[in-house]
């Protein structure tokens, strides 16, 4: 089952349980109540496999014939090897063989005579600062050996504020929500609440559960006790997508002496 299939049978099941209605299902699905219906029907009939696109394994109506699928791949093998899927279609229509270069390249990279293009690395905009002191703060932990063998290693957990690198910092032995809630608190009692947190991906900050029936009915997405907190405080909490995005707070790590 795919993806969508999958998500239909979750909700169609609830459904079943008397915990949704037809028409709740349907907006969560994505479709009209009369669909919905249609859905549930052959749902009830024929369980799972009833929400299987009834068209999965049968061969398109577009698809071409298996002899001319044969004859381009053996034509292009020996006239045209070095030639580019574009240019080889081209060149293959003039003999009479027409096929779709698209298609033509779909045929070669499954057959292992053509690779795919590395696509280059995207190119990163530089971010312009915040406006003033609390817009933003960006906040990280990090790990090191920052006693210098004299104990185990540590979490530094730095708060840098985007605008004008005044910089906080608490010392944790892990990187867990108390030691995130720790720093915040800090923070907030000597500079206020701050607009918005700029965190990386960690599992502190990000929900990696799927989203309950009840938070897909409200139209919420799965959030972690950090989460639900700067909700209830107004912070907004902006996942980075790089360590790059958080480039300030990632080169204060570097530095020995922060302070409030």
């Amino acid at each position: 089952m795919s993806s969508k299939e999958r998500k239909r049978m979750v909700v169609l099941t609830e459904v079943k349980r008397g915990k949704l209605s037809v028409a709740a299902a349907g907006r969560l699905m994505g479709v009209c109540y009369r669909q919905a219906k249609r859905i549930w029907h052959r749902f009830k009939q024929a369980g799972d496999s009833g929400l299987v696109h009834r068209n999965r394994g049968r061969p398109g109506p577009r698809r071409k014939a298996a002899g001319l699928h044969c004859q381009v791949l053996d034509r292009y093998e020996q006239r045209y090897p070095d030639f580019g899927p574009t240019l080889a279609a081209e060149k293959l229509q003039q003999e009479g063989l027409i096929v779709d270069h698209e298609t033509l390249r779909r045929w070669l990279v499954e057959k292992g005579v053509w690779r795919v293009g590395r696509k280059g690395q995207q190119h990163r905009s530089w971010r312009e600062r915040r406006e003033c002191f609390g817009a933003m703060v960006q906040l990280d932990g990090s790990h090191h050996d920052w006693f210098e063998g004299r104990r185990d290693k540590a979490v530094l957990m730095v708060m840098v504020d985007d605008a004008t690198n005044r910089t906080g910092a608490r010392f944790a032995e892990e990187e867990t929500t108390r030691a995130a809630y720790d720093v915040l608190e800090v923070w907030i009692r000597k500079n206020g609440v701050p607009g918005s947190l700029y965190v990386d991906r960690d599992s502190i900050y990000r929900c990696e559960r799927e989203a309950t029936v009840a938070e897909q009915i409200a139209g919420q997405e799965p959030r972690t006790q950090f989460g639900r907190a700067m909700e209830q405080l107004g912070v907004e909490l902006i996942l980075a997508q790089s360590p790059q995005a958080k480039g300030r707070v990632e080169r204060r790590n570097g530095c020995y002496r922060i302070g409030w």
